[in-house]
């Protein structure tokens, strides 16, 4: 185990009472989300950047993606495990919660220096924010899901349910 762990608290949030309600808002998102796709182009599209290459399911839209950390899911010895690259981050920046079957990450680090000497002054800051959503396997216990990051390496555990270790039986390959 390595020398500089800690614990991520994983916090589990009730579903929705009702699917309509939350799904009810999709449509306005979605024409809102278009929307300001369509002021950012016009702020920063053709004519400040006439030689620049359009990406996206429709010409003259690009692709806005945002930032998530690179994961992996395992499946191995009765559970599954996540473990995601989150370089530069300690537990009390990141954010793990399980809802309605998804869990999800979310990390927010941010930076500020300052040196000031008598002819001049240095100031940075930086500040970044990101969100990954999975869908919990099928046959994962979300009760029993536990997080640790050690040295910028995110491993969250989600121990399969009994059932599920049941069902899983080794296939025997014949040579032919």
């Amino acid at each position: 185990m390595p020398k500089h762990s800690s614990s991520v608290d994983v916090q589990h949030e009730a579903a929705p009472s009702t699917e309509a309600g939350r799904d009810g808002w999709a449509p306005l998102v979605t024409m809102r989300d278009e929307i300001d796709r369509l002021f950012d182009d016009f702020g920063s599209g053709f004519w400040r950047h006439p030689l620049a290459r359009r990406m996206g399911p429709r010409a003259g839209f690009r692709v806005d993606m945002p930032l998530s950390p690179v994961v992996e899911v395992i499946d191995c010895d009765g559970e599954y495990r996540v473990t995601a690259e989150l370089p530069g981050l300690t537990a009390e920046d990141v954010d793990i919660r399980v809802t309605d079957g998804m869990l999800t990450i979310r990390g927010e680090k941010s930076e500020q220096t300052r040196d000031e000497k008598a002819d001049y002054l240095l100031s940075e800051r930086r500040y970044g924010a990101f969100q990954r959503g999975l869908r919990l396997p099928t046959g994962a216990d979300p009760d029993k899901i536990t997080a640790q990051l050690a040295q910028g390496i995110l491993t969250v555990t989600m121990p399969k349910t009994a059932q599920a270790r049941q069902q899983e039986r080794k296939i025997e390959i014949k040579a032919a």
